[in-house]
C-alpha cells in the first residue's frame, strides 16, 4: 500500500519550525569538541597495535565469519586496527562531502529560514568529526585511502546536488549515515570490551548523528508534499539504489582494504552479501529509512521492486532507531 504524504498547512509548518529549533538548541547545549572532549594523550587511550580489543565484534559481519574467528589472535588484532581505520576514514570522506553540501544547501535559503540555522549547527558538528576521525586514522597506523577508487574520483560531484536537488541530497545523507550510526550502535548496546578511545568515538558520533538524521528525517518528511507526482516517482525508484551505492561504499572493503586485510575472495563474496546472516544485516540497516519512504510517500508497487533488487527490502521501523532485536 502507497502512503501518500498530507499538504501542508501552517499547523504543520509550526511543528516543523519547533522541532528545528528543538534541534538547534540541543547543538548549543550539547555538542563535542574533537580536541577537548577526547582524551587523546591518556595513556588509557594510546594505540597499541597488539592490543586484543581491536578485534572486530560479531556486529560486524566480517567479524562474525568462520575465516575471521579461526585466525590466531595476532592476525585478527592487525585486521581489526586496520578495518576500524578503513571504516573511520570512509566516515571521514562522506562527512566532507555532507560538510560542502550542506553548505550548498545553506547558501540558497531565504532570510529566515529555520533550515538555515540548523544546517549550519550540523556542518561545525561534522567538521569536528572529520577531525576526530582523522586524529584516529593518524594514531591507528593505518596506511587507509577510505573508500573505492570510483567512490574517490567522483565524490565530489554529489554536494553539487544539494542547491538544485536537496531532496536527493537529503536521501543521500542518509545512506551515509545510517548504516554507520546502525552499526556503532549495535556495537556500544552490546558492550563488547572495545578499545576505551574507539568507544568514546564511538559515543560522541552516536549522540551527535542522532539529531543530524533527526533533520534529515523532519526535513524529507514535511517537504515531501511540495514534489510533484514525476519528481516523486523517479526520486522514489532512486532512493534504494543510492542507498545500497553508498552502504556498500562504507561497509564493503575496497580493492586496496582486501589485500591489506588478505581476506580470500570467496570470503569476500560471501559475506558481502550472499549467506543469510550477512543479508539479514543489510536489511536491518535500512528499516528506518523503509519508515521514512513509507511517510514520505516514497513507497509504490514498482520502487518496492526495487528496494528488493536491491536486497534491502523488509519490515519498517515502528519508530526511530528501533533495536532489530525489538522489531522482531
Amino acid at each position: 500500500m502507497t502512503t501518500t504524504p498530507h499538504r501542508s498547512d501552517p499547523l504543520d509548518r509550526l511543528a516543523y519550525e519547533d522541532r528545528l529549533r528543538t534541534l538547534s538548541e540541543a547543538s548549543v547545549e550539547h555538542h563535542f569538541d574533537a580536541f577537548t572532549d577526547i582524551s587523546w594523550d591518556d595513556p588509557a587511550y594510546a594505540v597499541d597495535p597488539t592490543d586484543r580489543r581491536w578485534r572486530l565484534p560479531a556486529e560486524d559481519v566480517l567479524g562474525r565469519t568462520e575465516w575471521y574467528r579461526s585466525l590466531p589472535e595476532a592476525e585478527q588484532v592487525r585486521i581489526g586496527l586496520y578495518r576500524q581505520a578503513c571504516v573511520t576514514k570512509v566516515g571521514l570522506q562522506f562527512e566532507q562531502l555532507l560538510i560542502a553540501g550542506i553548505m550548498n544547501f545553506a547558501f540558497a535559503l531565504p532570510n529566515g529560514s529555520p533550515e538555515f540555522r540548523y544546517s549550519t549547527h550540523e556542518a561545525t558538528e561534522e567538521c569536528h568529526h572529520t577531525q576526530m576521525f582523522q586524529e584516529f586514522v593518524n594514531r591507528s597506523g593505518q596506511d587507509v585511502a577510505g573508500g573505492s577508487t570510483f567512490f574517490r574520483a567522483t565524490a565530489m560531484l554529489l554536494p553539487l546536488v544539494a542547491r538544485r536537488y536537496p531532496h536527493a541530497f537529503f536521501w543521500g545523507v542518509l545512506a551515509g549515515e545510517e548504516p554507520i550510526d546502525h552499526l556503532q550502535k549495535s556495537v556500544l548496546r552490546a558492550g563488547h570490551d572495545t578499545h576505551p578511545l574507539l568507544r568514546r568515538i564511538m559515543q560522541i558520533h552516536v549522540a551527535e548523528e542522532a539529531r543530524h538524521i533527526g533533520f534529515a528525517h523532519q526535513y524529507l518528511e514535511h517537504s515531501s508534499a511540495r514534489l510533484g507526482r514525476g519528481e516523486r516517482f523517479v526520486l522514489s525508484l532512486l532512493v534504494p539504489v543510492v542507498m545500497r551505492w553508498l552502504c556498500n561504499e562504507i561497509l564493503v572493503p575496497s580493492r586496496k582494504a582486501r589485500r591489506d586485510m588478505g581476506i580470500p575472495d570467496e570470503v569476500m563474496k560471501e559475506v558481502y552479501w550472499r549467506s543469510p546472516g550477512s543479508r539479514k544485516f543489510l536489511r536491518d540497516l535500512f528499516a528506518d529509512v523503509r519508515m521514512l519512504a513509507e511517510s514520505a510517500g516514497m513507497m509504490n508497487p514498482l520502487s518496492r521492486r526495487v528496494w528488493r533488487l536491491m536486497k534491502i527490502d523488509g519490515r519498517s521501523s515502528r519508530f526511530r532507531s528501533e533495536p532489530a532485536s525489538a522489531a522482531a
